[in-house]
């Protein structure tokens, strides 16, 4: 019987070369508390950024109380499920740096992809507004005649697509955020890397910033950086599941995949009245009679509807769209969010984050989701 498994397996021998070691502590010592750094850590994909991230966080919390750590990457989320954009306030260290947990963000946005490919203006937007958020929560503007009750530094996790677009998409993050820091990670093909020196900014460009650059730590007899191939699709959906495993008491006796597909199959869903909420399909247009057909048996961003000029609708979780009574005019689902924050949802976000096949295909388990009687929206 398949166990259900952590998001990553812990590994004991974590590395952390002593050049990291001074990178992070440059970036925590190194400076003034106020304001504290901004740190942004760039570099191929699998060259250990996130795992640098991690590290650094650990250092800054033996300076600061709290750090605010903004996280880019949908294909592989921090402290998220998939598809998210998230700045989420952290004030624990982490006592194994390969294990990615989850945590609720101050702020968050669902985006519904694991790649900016898609809609890359619509990704930045909502990479400016959560950096625009930790301004006014955390950082001290200048001029400001409202100061903050506390500033946090802040660390930016960046996605490992550094060629093409993906290139420029971070070059405007580098521009629009200004970090104080910025930590380049290289490895051995240096094809593969980003431009030498400060490629993000203009000649004439005057304010003082700390470029750290240091090499991959994952090296083989040779000292040569190796690139570890994860199998990311099975990392989202592992996120994905411990996400609903959370619908369930942490002591409850849900061990197994098997046993957490029963569980949510029986789980009792909400009721979400039809007439309640808004449905916006996100990089992709649906026809009307066709939108609750669309609905069914998927993952779904439970957000907020907001009144300001962008129109972006914080998020406060997922939910998967059980199924659909036109008569009773009712969508069912499940999900973990407390009841309380989702009586504030109406607006259910339909993207491209799927529900992981081995909950719809578990050997004994009639799912709810494969149902055929699905009921015309018409």
């Amino acid at each position: 019987m398949a166990a259900f498994p952590e998001a990553e397996a812990p590994s004991p021998n974590i590395y952390i070369p002593e050049e990291w070691s001074e990178a992070a502590d440059a970036i925590a010592y190194d400076s003034v508390t106020s304001p504290p750094p901004v740190a942004l850590v760039c570099g191929a994909k699998n060259c250990g950024k996130t795992t640098f991230s991690r590290h650094l966080l650990n250092v800054l919390l033996q300076r600061y109380q709290k750090v605010a750590y903004l996280d880019t990457d949908v294909g592989q989320t921090e402290f998220t499920p998939p598809g998210f954009l998230s700045l989420t306030v952290i004030d624990q260290l982490t006592p194994d740096l390969t294990i990615p947990c989850l945590k609720t963000p101050d702020r968050c946005y669902f985006f519904g992809d694991i790649s900016p490919k898609r809609d890359p203006k619509a990704y930045l937007k909502y990479i400016f507004a959560l950096y625009d958020h930790y301004r006014r929560e955390y950082s001290m503007l200048k001029d400001s005649r409202n100061p903050v009750k506390v500033e946090l530094p802040l660390v930016v996790n960046t996605p490992g697509w550094v060629k093409g677009i993906g290139y420029e998409i971070l070059v405007d993050i580098l521009k629009y955020i200004g970090p104080t820091h910025v930590v380049k990670i290289n490895i051995s093909a240096e094809a593969k890397n980003l431009p030498a020196g400060t490629f993000w900014l203009d000649e004439d460009h005057e304010e003082s910033l700390n470029l750290i650059e240091i090499s991959s730590a994952r090296q083989d007899s040779f000292k040569r950086s190796v690139l570890v191939q994860k199998d990311a699709r099975l990392l989202r959906d592992l996120r994905i599941m411990a996400y609903f495993r959370q619908c369930f008491p942490s002591n409850s006796n849900i061990t197994t995949i098997k046993e957490l597909a029963n569980a949510l199959a029986a789980h009792p869903p909400y009721e979400i009245p039809i007439s309640s909420i808004k449905i916006k399909h996100l990089h992709c247009q649906i026809p009307g009679t066709e939108i609750l057909y669309s609905l069914n048996a998927t993952i779904v961003g439970l957000a907020v509807s907001s009144e300001d000029s962008e129109n972006l609708p914080p998020c406060v979780g997922l939910g998967i769209v059980r199924g659909i009574d036109t008569f009773k005019r009712l969508l069912y689902v499940l999900t973990p969010v407390p009841q309380s924050s989702l009586e504030k949802v109406d607006l259910l976000l339909h993207g491209f984050i799927q529900i992981p096949t081995c909950l719809l295909q578990v050997q004994g388990c009639i799912s709810p989701y494969m149902s055929t009687n699905v009921l015309p929206s018409s």
